[in-house]
Parts: C-alpha cells; sequence; structure tokens
C-alpha cells in the first residue's frame, strides 16, 4: 500500500511539472565534456504568462557525495506551486576543493540570470537554498566578491540545516585530515577556511536570509548557524531562525512530499522579497 502511495505521489507530481533534464550550465569548452556537471530544471506545466520566482537548490552531502537526482521530487513540488526550480551537481571533493565547487555554483547562478527566461523564470527573483554542504556552497557563491555575482542581484538566501558557515572556526578546532577528503576539500591553508567561510562576508548588501535548523541536527551546525545568525542582526535584526523537530537528513526529505508546510513559508518569504 505505501508503495503505491509513493507512486500515486510522484505521479501527481510529474503531471503538474516539467522536467528538462542535464541541462549545461559552464560556458567554457568544458561543458559539453561527458563528465561535466549538468542540472535539472522544473518548471510548471502550466506556466503563467508572468515570468515566475526561480529557485535554485544546493545539495549537501559533506563536500564529497550526493546527486541532483536524488531531489526531483523537491524540484517537482515547488514547480508545481509555481517556482522554477534549478537544481544542478557539481564536481565533488577528491576531484574538486570548496573553491572549485563554489566556482560552479556561481556559474549555475549566473546561468540563471543570463537564461533562466527561456524557462519562464524571472531573472530578477533568484533565491538560492541549500541543505547541508549546499548551505555553504550556495551563500559563499553569492556572499564571497570574488565569485562575481553581485549579492544584491539575489532576492534571497534560504538555509536548510546548513553546514559549514565558520569552516575558519571549525578547523581550528578540528583540523583538516584525509576523512573525508576534508584535507582537499578545505587545504591545510586558515586563510583558504576564511574564505570558504560566508559568516565573513555578511554585509548590508547580504540578501534577505530564511533559517531552518533542525532541533536533532549535528551540534556543529546548531552552533554554525547561531553565530551566523548573531553576525547577521545588526544587518537582519529581524531574522528569527525557525526550529523543527527533526534530525539532518529529514530536515531535506520534508520537501519530498507536496503537502509540507515549508512550500508556504519558502514561497511568503519570496512574495515578500520580489
Amino acid at each position: 500500500m505505501r508503495f503505491i502511495f509513493v507512486i500515486f505521489v510522484l505521479l501527481l507530481a510529474s503531471c503538474s511539472s516539467k522536467k528538462f533534464k542535464d541541462v549545461s550550465y559552464l560556458s567554457d569548452s568544458n561543458s559539453e565534456m561527458a563528465n561535466s556537471p549538468k542540472m535539472n530544471v522544473f518548471v510548471p506545466r502550466n506556466s503563467k504568462a508572468e515570468q515566475g520566482p526561480v529557485l535554485i537548490f544546493v545539495h549537501g552531502g559533506n563536500w564529497n557525495s550526493g546527486r541532483k537526482g536524488t531531489y526531483d521530487l523537491l524540484g517537482r513540488n515547488f514547480a508545481k506551486k509555481g517556482v522554477v526550480t534549478i537544481i544542478p551537481d557539481y564536481i565533488l571533493s577528491p576531484n574538486a576543493d570548496y573553491d572549485g565547487m563554489t566556482q560552479q555554483i556561481a556559474a549555475v547562478i549566473q546561468w540563471a540570470k543570463d537564461s533562466v527566461s527561456k524557462y519562464n523564470g524571472n531573472p530578477n527573483e533568484i533565491f538560492i537554498t541549500g541543505h547541508s554542504a549546499g548551505g555553504q556552497l550556495g551563500a559563499l557563491a553569492v556572499m564571497n566578491p570574488k565569485y562575481g555575482i553581485d549579492a544584491s542581484s539575489i532576492a534571497g538566501i534560504i538555509f536548510n540545516d546548513a553546514a559549514g558557515l565558520d569552516m575558519k572556526r571549525y578547523l581550528m578546532e578540528n583540523p583538516p585530515t584525509v576523512v573525508d577528503n576534508y584535507l582537499i576539500t578545505w587545504t591545510k591553508n586558515p586563510d583558504n577556511w576564511q574564505q570558504a567561510s560566508p559568516i565573513y562576508f555578511i554585509n548590508k548588501d547580504t540578501p534577505p536570509f530564511l533559517i531552518y535548523i533542525g532541533d536533532k541536527t549535528y551540534a556543529s551546525i546548531k552552533k554554525g548557524n547561531s553565530n551566523f545568525i548573531s553576525a547577521l542582526h545588526p544587518f537582519q535584526s529581524n531574522v528569527t531562525p525557525i526550529h523543527l523537530n527533526k534530525k539532518h537528513v529529514p530536515m531535506v526529505t520534508q520537501y519530498f512530499w507536496p503537502w509540507s508546510n515549508r512550500f508556504a513559508e519558502v514561497i511568503e518569504f519570496m512574495n515578500t522579497n520580489k
């Protein structure tokens, strides 16, 4: 019976959205290589005449795992509600470090600015969200100016149990080793750790934030988000995190079910920050 119910949910989401699979987002000659990362783009099947808001979802996986295809239901469920949703793959550690990954996410954002109107998305209403490691990568691509994205041009950032918000502090306390490829991901250089940390790039141009934290998540994520919010408050005093009685993984799998309250909350945030 549960299997039949899941199939019903899948069919319901598919009927109300359209998936464009393996769209290239890199502009250089490597974009046509077989192993070049691609993205899936989900659009409402019955698009309105006006362009809809755009959500870029960056998956997590400790910077060394994860794939875009896992999150099709998330993409379809947002598209069902009128949000053009982009879910990219990116090259993972040990084949890329945090800087290379962030460059790829910045390329996705730039692609959205240049091309999402072809999918009836509004390039002036681009929102970034990410779970776990994806929260760090998405925020860093917007907030660190070295990646070339004008932070003031991004309508908002949504953290979903985001990790890695202050890698400098974390790695000073827990020096990187070969475990989980952290030496490759972060290097041994504390200057790189700071460059990798969104918390050090908060300023008056930082986009509005919506922040979710799981009450049963990892202690490092709770601490990182608390410190980030404290640093954010001088610029966005009204940001209050939404705490949910969930562990780390269920914080993202809840989006696989179309009746989750998160959709209404996120869309309200989008409407407020157009």
